[in-house]
């Protein structure tokens, strides 16, 4: 039996401690700047409402992973966060991205007109990969899109693109233009992709959330010419 969790939202439509993931995420999804946490106890939830800070990594601990990561990233790794979506999808839409290389970390984000949650997912993916992969370091990519990460680690793009881009069902695949990007960006290079649980308190999961939100609510104006000439 799951254990039982309590969310603390600090910053939403409506404040205090909620037993269900439903009702809070009503209060947080596509809110801008929300903050929230879960905990094991309502003890907890309420002291952290009292002072509702994210843990943050000490200068002394340069290994981003080794707090927020699924898995510790090996030393000399880069760690790179990313999240997308679209409000109403297909609707504006906006992605965001941490990058942390030994300790040191930078933000980027951006936003389009009309396009897709995947799609957003995926853009993130991309940018974050244009930047990092030049430094010739083994990175170690974070997202709560299964839809991007089986795709990539279970091998699935590579599949899709040996038949011609049609899925095992002889369907057409959706977004060729942005796998086909990926399997570029991937060549030649140490990428490992790890599926992180979204909206759990992970701190660098969730202010990509903020700034994917964000973009996608400034309104955008950037068009994705790919997805509109459909």
């Amino acid at each position: 039996m799951a254990k039982k969790k309590y969310y603390a939202v600090a910053e939403g439509r409506r404040s205090g401690v909620f037993t269900d993931w439903s009702t809070c995420e009503k209060q947080v999804k596509g809110f801008a700047g929300a903050k929230y946490k879960s905990f094991a106890t309502e003890q907890l939830a309420q002291e952290w409402l009292k002072n509702p800070l994210y843990e943050k990594k000490s200068k002394s601990d340069s290994k981003v992973g080794k707090k927020v990561a699924v898995e510790d990233a090996p030393p000399g790794s880069i760690v790179v966060y990313t999240d997308g979506g679209s409000i109403n999808n297909p609707g504006p839409g906006g992605y965001g991205i941490v990058i942390d290389e030994e300790g040191e970390q930078s933000e980027m984000s951006g936003g389009f007109r009309l396009t897709t949650n995947n799609r957003m997912e995926m853009m993130a993916a991309v940018v974050a990969l244009g930047v990092v992969t030049k430094r010739q370091k083994p990175v170690h990519l974070y997202s709560d899109s299964s839809y991007l990460v089986n795709g990539i680690a279970k091998g699935w793009a590579r599949k899709w693109r040996i038949k011609g881009w049609r899925k095992s069902d002889g369907q057409p695949v959706l977004n060729i233009d942005l796998w086909q990007k990926l399997l570029a960006l991937l060549e030649g290079c140490s990428v490992t992709f790890h599926w992180v649980k979204g909206h759990a308190g992970n701190p660098l999961n969730e202010r990509c959330d903020t700034l994917a939100v964000a973009a996608a609510r400034k309104p955008p104006t950037e068009v994705d010419v790919e997805y509109e000439k459909k």
